[in-house]
């Protein structure tokens, strides 16, 4: 086949090619090794060789992620880094792009937390949907820690420059070696078991990897997710990063940062006082002001059952009724006055002495009639009044009284209708006819 069918590569493209295949096949890997040929340009950027007793390769590692470094390497030195395979393509030569470096006794812990740290996450424990949220108002902080070590002292101290009325339980453990996990595991468990306080500080001073281990582990995340109380952790400086950090629900990135962060200020706390305090007030008025109207409705409607006031209501009926049968009378004294006068007429028209005699007895026989009927009608009408006098005497309460009845009531003014309302040693007045007697119940019958 000539050459002008085949596919021909520029060394440019080949180079890139090749560094494409290299870094989408390969990937990410650890590897261990001897440093040599060591550069710190300049620039912030490491150039360096790791080798082994047959091979090496050539490595760089750019300045945003060797300033993550926490030692300072030197040639001869064994490390363990994290890097990306690559191909640096003026050259052709391929090379390694480090993200991550430790010295070998610390890189196998790295490697582990790594992996635990996969693990746990694909597992959903550092799920955001799992954080609880802190309390808005913490009275009491459990800290989880030594009871001896430079933690407590800082948490101690930031609490009481910031909030001294916050109570503080500490549950004390180890925080360093493998001792350390059991009792970590158990503290956080005794704290929930308790329910004594409102949100739990995981917390310890800043270390190497190894001394920070304890909190790598998984009995430890695993009870930190469980937990029913929110945890803050504040492991170490602000530079480290523990698995208890991914796993808690806030990380702080000191001790006293955490202290900081359950801390409230007084200021504030005195500010947020006053509010609620302005707050209490003004709902006390309010209700005030609602008691006072509903208080104005009862004794509107007091009023219009008050028996005084129907009593006044019967007598102003009375009083009408009374007017009416006088209007009645009158009517009826004026309709026979006018029938007088017209026999009175026609018996002067009349004038004979027979006719006179005549009409004498029927005027005398319509005067005994009228006298009688008057008399039938003031009698019927005295009868009305008397009855409709009686009916209004019998529904007055003073009738009531007269009669030798009284009326009880209690101390709260309550009418007392029923024995079983009052009980021995209570108060008791008595309204009679004339005056009030108070008196003490000493016995009662059902």
């Amino acid at each position: 086949m000539a050459a002008s069918e085949q596919q021909i590569y520029s060394v440019s493209r080949l180079n890139g090619e090749v560094r494409h295949l290299l870094e989408s096949q390969l990937g990410r890997i650890w590897l261990s090794g001897e440093i040599s040929n060591l550069i710190m340009a300049s620039s912030g950027h490491w150039y360096l060789t790791l080798k082994d007793n047959y091979s090496q390769v050539r490595c760089a590692m750019f300045r945003g992620k060797n300033q993550q470094v926490r030692f300072r390497p030197a040639n001869g030195q064994q490390v363990l880094v994290r890097a990306n395979i690559s191909v640096y393509e003026p050259r052709g030569d391929y090379q390694l792009i480090i993200d991550s470096m430790q010295p070998a006794g610390d890189g196998l812990l790295a490697q582990q937390f790594e992996a635990l740290k996969m693990k746990l996450a694909a597992e959903g424990l550092f799920s955001v949907e799992h954080k609880q949220p802190l309390p808005q108002h913490v009275r009491r902080i459990g800290v989880i820690t030594s009871p001896t070590g430079a933690a407590i002292r800082d948490v101690l101290h930031v609490l009481k420059r910031r909030d001294p009325s916050l109570e503080v339980i500490i549950y004390p453990t180890q925080v360093q070696g493998d001792a350390a996990i059991g009792q970590i595991a158990n503290a956080i468990r005794l704290a929930n078991a308790r329910a004594e306080v409102d949100v739990l500080l995981l917390t310890r001073g800043g270390g190497s990897l190894e001394d920070l281990w304890c909190f790598n582990s998984e009995t430890v995340a695993r009870e930190i997710f469980a937990s029913q109380l929110p945890i803050v952790s504040a492991v170490g400086h602000e530079v480290d990063t523990s698995i208890s950090d991914y796993v808690a629900d806030v990380r702080a990135p000191t001790p006293s940062a955490g202290a900081e962060l359950l801390s409230g200020d007084r200021q504030d706390k005195q500010v947020r006082l006053q509010q609620l305090q302005q707050r209490l007030r003004q709902s006390w008025a309010h209700y005030r002001l609602n008691r006072q109207q509903q208080l104005q409705q009862f004794d509107y409607r007091l009023q219009r059952q008050d028996p005084q006031r129907q009593l006044q209501l019967l007598t102003q009926r009375f009083d009408e009724q009374q007017l009416r049968l006088n209007n009645a009378m009158q009517r009826v004294l004026n309709r026979h006055s006018n029938q007088l006068q017209r026999l009175e007429g026609r018996l002067s028209a009349q004038h004979p002495k027979h006719q006179l005699n005549y009409s004498q007895q029927q005027l005398n026989h319509l005067q005994h009639k009228l006298t009688q009927l008057m008399q039938q009608q003031l009698s019927q009408a005295d009868n009305r009044i008397q009855r409709a006098a009686h009916s209004l005497q019998s529904v007055s309460p003073l009738a009531t009284l007269s009669r030798g009845y009284s009326i009880s009531k209690n101390a709260q003014d309550h009418v007392i209708n029923d024995a079983s309302a009052v009980q021995i040693g209570d108060e008791m007045k008595t309204l009679l006819k004339q005056g009030t007697v108070y008196s003490n119940i000493t016995k009662i019958e059902p």
